[in-house]
């Protein structure tokens, strides 16, 4: 890439700035009208300077940054009209990050804005030490729908890792909801009885079980989640039909999938005092990843999925580095995101033992405008 320039924020008070163009984005002016003959071979083609152990950040922002519906959902302003003012400090400063990375003429921006209004909701991510980029990315998700969010319901609170961290009720709903989330479907049945029971549960991230310690596929960790789990000991359901705990046969299927797919692969094994991570070789698609095995037949269109974006890991449970490689929506090429520094890469480099959160799309992604429609 030719060099371009560096920007990083001014010394003022990010904070009420970020509150006055709360009221600002409200009016009927696009963003930064200044910036619509950017080359557009550099669109999408941003850095992000590292603020101390923010790799985590940066690869998890460049793969959302190549959610071509979820940009020009920022970069139209089309977000202003469901934007709670009262809590939109994350969503507002997304949206102006976003708008830095896509049609600013910088080779690198500094991501210090939307680290600190995050940083006010999550202090730990204030703090300058590694963090895990899949509960980052869960957070952001989860904030992003918060703010944009067309009923004001309170949440139900989530149960599991694959979930989110406080999920939405079925009324609520976002630009979030509407690309990532998924619906799961248990089908528990009593051994004893055969009664069966349902139970539907809310995922934005799907984390997946790491079956072999060598080498796998994709399409094996995906069985060993959908595989038939018993229910025995501590596990055991109180039956309605039995009325008292027996022992059950669980499986689960997606009742909804979701246009963009998130697989976090599960190799930090942590019980009690012993902590491992798993550097399987695990081989993942690049195109025409198939869910239709998992998915309600009544429920099977557009089963197939394409790669757009990975966060790989590199190191072990103390330490390390994340990067992203994510593929670029107008050249349609795939490029290494290593915090400020970006390289061209070829197809045949993306499959990695680092490799952490897949990212995976059932639709072709079309180049974002910046047409402001309200």
């Amino acid at each position: 890439m030719a060099s371009r320039s560096m920007k990083t924020p001014d010394d003022f008070n990010i904070l009420c700035l970020l509150k006055d163009a709360l009221s600002l984005e409200s009016s009927d002016e696009p963003m930064d009208e200044s910036r619509e003959e950017t080359n557009p071979q550099y669109q999408g083609l941003t850095g992000l300077r590292n603020l101390g152990n923010t790799c985590y950040m940066n690869a998890v922002i460049q793969c959302l940054c190549s959610v071509s519906p979820l940009v020009e959902y920022f970069l139209s302003g089309k977000y202003t009209t469901s934007l709670d003012k009262e809590n939109g400090e994350i969503a507002t400063a997304f949206a102006y990050l976003m708008n830095d990375m896509w049609l600013g003429d910088f080779d690198c921006v500094s991501p210090e804005v939307f680290r600190l209004v995050i940083g006010e909701r999550y202090p730990t991510f204030l703090k300058k030490a590694q963090q895990d980029s899949q509960e980052f990315l869960i957070y952001v998700l989860n904030e992003l729908h918060e703010a944009l969010k067309k009923s004001s319901k309170r949440r139900n609170q989530g149960t599991t890792s694959t979930a989110w961290e406080s999920r939405p009720s079925a009324s609520e709903s976002s630009i979030i909801t509407r690309l990532f989330e998924g619906h799961l479907s248990y089908d528990i049945m009593c051994l004893e009885c055969e009664n069966n029971t349902y139970k539907k549960e809310i995922f934005t991230v799907l984390s997946l079980p790491i079956p072999y310690e060598t080498e796998c596929s994709l399409e094996e960790c995906l069985q060993c989640f959908f595989q038939q789990d018993m229910l025995t000991w501590n596990n055991q359901i109180t039956c309605s039909c039995c009325g008292t705990k027996r022992d059950a046969v669980v499986k689960a299927s997606i009742a909804k999938a979701p246009k963009m797919v998130i697989f976090h692969l599960k190799r930090f094994d942590c019980q009690g005092s012993y902590k491992k991570k798993l550097k399987t070789d695990i081989y993942y698609p690049l195109n025409n990843l198939d869910l239709s095995p998992y998915i309600y037949p009544l429920f099977r269109k557009n089963p197939k999925y394409n790669l757009f974006a990975v966060v790989n890991h590199f190191g072990d449970l103390d330490g390390g580095h994340y990067t992203a490689f994510c593929k670029h929506t107008i050249s349609q090429k795939w490029y290494n995101f290593d915090d400020s520094q970006i390289s061209e890469m070829p197809e045949s480099a993306l499959q990695t033992s680092a490799a952490y959160l897949l990212f995976y799309s059932n639709q072709s992604f079309s180049v974002p405008v910046k047409n402001h429609n309200g």
